[in-house]
């Protein structure tokens, strides 16, 4: 508007109050520095009267000044009203999708329409079996996600640019970002710190597994056992229009051509409901192993070795800090390295922490033993009823080193599953030794 004044294309203003041509001592001193100059003839106010004279401008001049005083005194008051609430564990502003601003107790709660859609969108990112836009096309196609609805906006599809933000977000995890600085916040967290360092490493890392994109389930995994090339996958149509996929080496050696011929899909996974039969623990034994426990001063003894490594762990970060400060009052390092460096160090040792707490809620061992039981007695039954990506995640899981000749699959079980039921196999799997304090051995061989 003053560039406009200054041009010639008007000489007057009018406006509501002083205070809406000036909130800083600048913009105060233009418009009375142009009244000095004539270029601005006249002002007229609904609330307040002027006259183009000494005193009419330096009355101007003193509600100009006390529009400054305003908006500082209010710049202050919210600056202090935020740090207040940070203190108290809650971040000020928007919150970020999933979550809504309770107007009653003041708090952040968790959205009980969206919450549950984007945590089960980072569970599945956590698989890392879907990609980004995998996971976008699940919310807004299958789920029928749309975003919350406001005054001006809302009710759309999610964007995938929103949904990249939403993945890098830290606030999912119980905390948030206030100035660069990252604290910790009362409202409730969709993953852990862990998961969330895991799940940035799958998203940017260079070098990182990326998740396969094919519309076949085993493509990518299987090596050709004759000449070591990868197996893919094609899908054939016979005369009568019924439909096969056979899985073959790709065959791209440069020197002779490898003469292993293709399976078909069926029998491919036949084969794999084999090798996942295998292992299948015995339900008595599943029983005997949940009844049993391990020595407790053995637990102990291994939970504060553990514990005092995380400690040190701890104690070197904060070195890291220190030594971060020194170096920014130093002038040795920029405000934006400071900052992003500061960020990093934030999240190892909220990490640390909570992997520490974690020890003081740790289970007996036989708690991962039966989950590891159970998930072995049920793998077969989900992967013969899952989909493609159920029964390439079940495999992933369990399989590894997997490679096909002559038409046989070959896999290794992955660790800590083996291919045997027996018991020796299974305590080893959860990190148990046999010992007479704790196993009745002869109880054991009754239930073979």
């Amino acid at each position: 508007m003053i560039k406009r004044l200054e041009k010639g294309e008007a000489q007057g203003i009018i406006a509501w109050h002083p205070d809406r041509l000036a909130r800083n001592s600048v913009d105060g001193g233009r418009i009375i520095y142009l009244l000095d100059q004539k270029i601005l003839k006249d002002l007229k106010f609904a609330s307040a009267s002027f006259e183009n004279s000494p005193n009419g401008k330096m009355m101007l001049s003193t509600l100009f000044t006390f529009s400054k005083y305003y908006v500082d005194s209010l710049s202050e008051n919210v600056k202090r009203g935020n740090r207040t609430k940070v203190e108290r564990g809650w971040r000020p502003g928007p919150v970020p999708i999933g979550y809504r601003n309770c107007k009653e107790t003041k708090t952040i709660i968790p959205d009980p329409v969206h919450f549950p859609m984007v945590e089960q969108l980072f569970r599945l990112a956590l698989t890392g079996v879907y990609s980004v836009k995998q996971l976008l096309l699940k919310a807004n196609s299958e789920w029928g996600y749309r975003t919350p609805k406001h005054k001006r906006s809302g009710g759309r599809p999610l964007a995938l640019s929103t949904l990249y933000k939403m993945l890098a977000n830290p606030y999912y995890t119980g905390h948030f970002l206030w100035n660069g600085a990252l604290y910790p916040g009362k409202h409730k967290a969709m993953i852990t710190t862990v998961e969330f360092q895991r799940l940035q490493d799958w998203l940017g890392r260079p070098g990182t597994t990326k998740p396969q994109r094919h519309q076949f389930p085993f493509t990518g995994m299987i090596r050709c056992g004759a000449c070591g090339l990868m197996v893919t996958a094609e899908q054939k149509v016979n005369r009568y229009g019924s439909r096969y996929i056979y899985y073959h080496c790709t065959k791209r050696n440069l020197g002779e051509r490898c003469s292993q011929s293709s399976i078909e899909a069926k029998a491919l996974e036949r084969q794999i409901v084999q090798f996942l039969t295998s292992l299948t623990v015995d339900e008595d034994l599943h029983r005997f192993l949940v009844e049993t426990s391990l020595d407790a001063e053995k637990a102990d003894h291994d939970r504060e070795r553990a514990r005092a490594q995380l400690e040190r762990s701890s104690a070197e970060v904060q070195q890291q800090r220190d030594t971060l400060v020194d170096l920014r009052v130093r002038g040795f390092i920029s405000d934006e390295e400071f900052m992003e460096r500061r960020q990093k160090l934030s999240l190892d040792e909220i990490s640390l922490n909570e992997r520490i707490d974690g020890l003081d809620h740790t289970q007996d061992w036989f708690e991962p033993a039966k989950l590891l039981i159970s998930f072995s007695n049920r793998a077969t039954e989900c992967f013969q009823a899952g989909d493609e990506r159920t029964k390439r995640l079940i495999l992933e899981t369990v399989g590894s080193n997997l490679s096909m000749k002559d038409g046989k699959l070959s896999i290794d079980a992955a660790k800590p599953f083996t291919a045997s039921a027996g018991t020796s196999n299974i305590l080893q799997r959860c990190g148990i030794r046999e010992s007479n304090s704790c196993l009745n051995l002869g109880k054991v061989a009754s239930y073979h």
